[in-house]
């Protein structure tokens, strides 16, 4: 069982910041050359983009991203709440060209792991020594009976920040006082296991706020998810009957939805919603299938040491896309393995072992503007895997007062800022 993380503990933790993200980095090794292409501008593909860059000698680093602008989904949930403006969530790649990267605004559209290249949607291809997969998410659109690319543009998923969160964020605001929103949550894995909870919790805070005769509905493929009794607590104290969980084994997993209808049915029950935000289940992002270092699962088996895939040599995935055994896929646990993954990259080509990474993640969540709650964690490789190193983790207390709430959620803040500075400059 963790243990809770005592006030000194939490606030050194927090003030250490993404920069700690790996214990202890390495030395990287001296001139170093090679070609490293990394296919995805997100936290994690800039991330390693970024610490590559300083790795002295002649490493020639080429990041491809098809968007001008990068759209960060954490702290996109206060954007659907109407509480932050979605300009907050957008960056460039200026900072990453400026030292040095060459960063190219295309897709990738096909990876020859034989011949260490990468295709381009304009047909231009690009040679590597050693590629970088961090595509993120892609939506399994025959995952849920009824739920397709169409479906979104009625039932947004938000999973994906950008238009997605603006449309749910309108469709709350033309709701009339008395409606009932739907949340879904999907089974394990997903991109962020505490996101749908926080992204209830700060729509009832919307509702409470500005219109409290509605009513929020989340429908859960599980019993179990993270930070579930400070979340449930919080509900209780905050939110009383506006927000009602409902618990796989309750009759939560939702079976198929019907857009036009804005219908969503489970095993026993069928509910009409006059706003549905569809969280799908979900896979690597579509290159990494391309690239072959996708499994039965959908996503991509790696080493825990060098994040080298499983399935095909001379190629690293980082990020959303991995299995990282215990690490979550969060914004904070992308950035951590991108470190530790940059680091083994450049150690391998200057012919080195990689070096066993320690990794911290910390996953934020705000259950009101003003109470934040936490949960950490320690990884190391343990049996070809990421697993937690016992007691070095934990999660926020549950009898903590409100200045410690309002503190954690200070703390949040000051996370995004820290991270996103660091990453995109």
């Amino acid at each position: 069982m963790k243990r809770k993380i005592d006030r000194r503990t939490f606030v050194a933790g927090a003030a250490a910041g993404a920069s700690a993200a790996v214990l202890a980095r390495p030395a990287i090794a001296q001139g170093v050359s090679g070609n490293v292409v990394i296919i995805g501008g997100g936290f994690a593909g800039s991330t390693c983009a970024r610490v590559l860059s300083s790795v002295p000698g002649n490493l020639k680093v080429t990041l491809i991203e098809p968007n001008e602008t990068y759209t960060a989904c954490p702290f996109s949930n206060l954007v659907i709440a109407g509480l932050r403006d979605i300009h907050q969530q957008e960056f460039g790649y200026e900072q990453l060209a400026f030292r040095g990267v060459k960063v190219v605004h295309a897709s990738a559209s096909g990876v020859d792991a034989d011949k260490k290249q990468v295709t381009l949607s304009d047909g231009t291809s690009l040679t590597y020594d050693r590629l970088i997969v961090a595509p993120g998410i892609d939506i399994r659109w025959d995952g849920l009976p009824g739920y397709n690319e169409a479906a979104a543009d009625i039932m947004p998923h938000a999973w994906k920040a950008g238009p997605q969160t603006i449309l749910l964020r309108q469709q709350l605001e033309a709701m009339e006082d008395g409606g009932v929103v739907v949340m879904t949550s999907p089974e394990n894995p997903f991109r962020c296991p505490p996101g749908p909870y926080e992204r209830a919790s700060l729509i009832a805070n919307y509702l409470k706020t500005k219109k409290p005769k509605s009513k929020l509905l989340l429908l859960d493929s599980k019993d179990v998810f993270s930070k579930q009794r400070l979340f449930l607590n919080a509900w209780k104290e905050l939110y009383g009957d506006l927000l009602e969980w409902v618990s796989l084994s309750s009759g939560g997993k939702v079976t198929s939805v019907d857009p036009q209808s804005m219908v969503l049915r489970t095993d026993f029950a069928t509910h009409k919603a006059n706003v549905a935000n569809v969280i799908p289940p979900q896979k690597a992002g579509h290159i990494a299938e391309v690239a072959g270092v996708t499994d039965r699962s959908g996503w991509c088996p790696i080493d825990p040491v060098s994040f080298e895939s499983r399935l095909r040599p001379g190629i690293h995935v980082v990020g959303d896309a991995a299995i990282a055994g215990a690490m979550p896929k969060s914004a904070f646990a992308a950035n951590a393995q991108a470190k530790a993954c940059a680091v083994a990259v450049a150690m391998m080509l200057a012919d080195k072992p990689p070096i066993e990474p320690r990794l911290i993640n910390t996953c934020y969540s705000l259950v009101a503007p003003d109470y934040g709650i936490t949960v950490a964690g320690v990884y190391k490789p343990t049996n070809g895997q990421l697993l937690d190193i016992p007691g070095a983790g934990g999660t926020s207390p549950l009898d903590a007062p409100a200045d410690f709430r309002k503190q954690e959620a200070d703390y949040a803040s000051g996370w995004f800022r820290t991270i996103t500075a660091e990453v995109f400059g």
